[in-house]
């Protein structure tokens, strides 16, 4: 036999008409028929929906944790307050039990009071509005008067009753009485 100086030579053997490699045959597997594309797609929803699931569920716990975290701070946002007033209460309960005592030792004992409430106020940033000599502010000062006065007008002359801010928000303004210019005296 002659050999064929056109062909290739190779350990295996080939035959007319197909190529060398086997390309045909894993075009037809590569290619998923439509009901495994179908089952696959499938499949990925179920996923996808139980993972949208399960975020909706840690979404819904977190508004939960978060609405209750709100609530127990509405509750509790005066107790550290209160617990400075507990030390105020205790000691005028103390100055009343006290028998036998004199004028001068219950002033004394009021006086220590009010310093410790006033400290409790300045712990929780409630600070005092005591406004004589200042410009009269109405977001801060609540007039009930106006009486004729030397010098400039629109300043308080009196406070008939202190005011207090929280954290600079006026909680209740001072009540004030404030000046105005006099009148000119006629011919």
């Amino acid at each position: 036999m002659q050999e064929n100086p056109q062909l290739p030579q190779s350990d295996e053997p080939q035959t007319m008409g197909e190529p060398s490699a086997a390309p045909a045959e894993d075009s037809t597997e590569t290619m998923p028929s439509t009901e495994e594309l179908l089952r696959q797609a499938e499949l990925k929803a179920a996923e996808h929906h139980d993972a949208w699931l399960r975020a909706k569920a840690e979404a819904e716990n977190v508004r939960r944790r978060a609405q209750e975290d709100i609530a127990k701070a509405h509750k509790f946002a005066v107790e550290k307050f209160a617990q400075e007033l507990l030390a105020v209460k205790d000691s005028l309960e103390a100055a009343l039990a006290t028998e036998n005592a004199t004028l001068e030792n219950m002033k004394a004992g009021v006086e220590l009071t009010l310093k410790q409430l006033v400290g409790a106020f300045e712990k929780h940033g409630l600070t005092e509005i005591n406004p004589v000599g200042e410009k009269f502010d109405p977001h801060r000062h609540q007039a009930i008067t106006m009486v004729e006065a030397d010098g400039e007008p629109n300043r308080v002359l009196n406070v008939l009753q202190k005011g207090y801010a929280l954290h600079e928000r006026v909680i209740r303004p001072a009540l004030v009485v404030v000046s105005t210019a006099k009148a000119a005296q006629g011919t």
